[in-house]
C-alpha cells in the first residue's frame, strides 16, 4: 500500500491483523548557525536545513480520527514544527501496546532523526501529505 497522506497511514494501521501503536516525532526545520552562503540561499528557497526534534507522542490508531486531531494536540505544546515523522509498532495477537511500550522506540526515533537516519520513517508536512526527502 502506498501511503501518500496521513489518512492512508491511519487506514493501513487499522487494517493490520495485529494491534498497532503509531509513533510520531515532530521536528522543526532549521538552518544551522555554521551554514554557508549557498546553504542559506537554498534554505530561503525552501530546501535543505537541519531536522531538530521538538516533541513526540504515541497513539493507538483509534485515538486519532484525522490529522487535524494530531495537529491540535501538538499545538498545545506551543513548539513550532515543519514535519512530523511517523512509524508503527505491532502488538501481539489480542495484546495492544501501551505508551510505556513506545518509550524506547520513540527515543531511538528521536536519535535517528538527529543523525539524519530517517529512511525507516514516513515524513508528513503540516497538511498531512507524505514528503519524499530523498
Amino acid at each position: 500500500m502506498t501511503i501518500a497522506t496521513f489518512d492512508d497511514l491511519l487506514n493501513a494501521a487499522r487494517a493490520q491483523q495485529q494491534p498497532q501503536r503509531l509513533l510520531f516525532v515532530f521536528a522543526a526545520v532549521e538552518l544551522p548557525d555554521d551554514a554557508t552562503a549557498d546553504q542559506r540561499a537554498s534554505f530561503e528557497r525552501g530546501q535543505g536545513g537541519a531536522l531538530v526534534p521538538q516533541m513526540c507522542v504515541d497513539k493507538a490508531p483509534d485515538e486519532l480520527a484525522t490529522f487535524a486531531d494530531l495537529v491540535a494536540e501538538a499545538a498545545l505544546f506551543g513548539k513550532p514544527w515543519g514535519m512530523v515523522f511517523a512509524a508503527a509498532m505491532s502488538g501481539a495477537p489480542g495484546k495492544a501496546l501501551t505508551s510505556a511500550d513506545a518509550d524506547q522506540p520513540l527515543e531511538r526515533m528521536i536519535e535517528s532523526i538527529k543523525q539524519g537516519q530517517i529512511a525507516a520513517f514516513i515524513p508528513f508536512d503540516p497538511q498531512g501529505q507524505a514528503v519524499n526527502l530523498g
